[in-house]
């Protein structure tokens, strides 16, 4: 068995080496073993150890659900679980999903998973989503880039559109570069296929060389005469060993300004009776 699986191991080792842009002294300096005997491996003239393919992967930054991958394809078991949010042993780690997207309100806050699947949100994204067009965009799973991009999504009450799909996109590139997610890239092929706004520069805001570049790409959203100017960021846990832990973010959204603030306050009240500016 470990004869067919030589191959097939070292053929992946060499596939994530490449993807990283390393070479094999490169690789074999980080590793501490001799360029020698990673040739080997890749080749499928030696057989790597299940210690040699974990550390491997580690110096490659192979995400673990593949790791698992190149253990199997070496013939041993695979050592990272994958277990549902509601799974008895990672309540610690939902408590305090619950408790950062809960204590973010008044404002947007969601999790999501690696092909940015909705998986849990607060009580502040619900307005956004009553915005939607396409009821179909809304039916389990929920993919949070397309529900921003499509036509009968967001996009039509972005404002920055271009702006904010070109850094959506950057951001699914730089993912797919990670992480070679066949996944992602068929949903990265599918947004290009969206309709792309050209915003033309206006007049006299030409760009200027020397002009102090913005410090985040906000996301501008029109609701009704308010438009709501809202900022990012992007928390992942800590050296995780679960995959469904290592693949998990958190996307919470602050206001830029304070129009915005008050807005999100006075809709977070409003909602209490369960009505939503904008949304009928």
């Amino acid at each position: 068995m470990n004869k067919h699986h030589q191959p097939v191991v070292g053929s992946l080792i060499r596939d994530w080496r490449q993807l990283r842009r390393l070479s094999q002294l490169d690789l074999a300096l980080e590793a501490e073993i001799s360029q020698k005997h990673l040739s080997f491996l890749e080749s499928g003239r030696s057989q790597p150890s299940r210690d040699m393919v974990l550390l491997l992967c580690e110096h490659l930054g192979v995400p673990l659900r593949e790791r698992n991958a190149l253990l199997l394809a070496a013939g041993y078991a695979p050592v990272y679980l994958e277990r549902s949010l509601e799974d008895p042993g990672l309540q610690a780690a939902k408590a305090a999903i619950d408790l950062v997207l809960k204590g973010h309100e008044p404002y947007p806050a969601l999790a999501v998973d690696r092909h940015w699947t909705l998986l849990a949100a607060n009580a502040a994204v619900a307005p956004l989503l009553g915005l939607i067009v396409d009821a179909d965009l809304l039916r389990p799973p929920v993919n949070v880039l397309r529900l921003s991009l499509h036509p009968d999504g967001l996009a039509p009450l972005i404002v920055n559109l271009g702006e904010w799909r070109m850094h959506l996109l950057a951001r699914l590139r730089q993912q797919i570069r990670a992480t070679a997610d066949p996944v992602l890239a068929d949903l990265l092929a599918e947004l290009l296929t969206y309709p792309a706004p050209v915003e033309p520069v206006r007049k006299g805001h030409a760009p200027e060389i020397d002009a102090e570049p913005a410090i985040v790409v906000p996301l501008q959203l029109r609701l009704g005469e308010t438009v709501l100017s809202l900022i990012s960021t992007t928390t992942v846990f800590g050296t995780p060993v679960d995959i469904t832990l290592s693949e998990l973010a958190l996307e919470t959204f602050f206001p830029a300004d304070a129009a915005t603030g008050e807005a999100l306050r006075a809709m977070a009240a409003q909602s209490v009776s369960g009505a939503f500016p904008g949304v009928p």
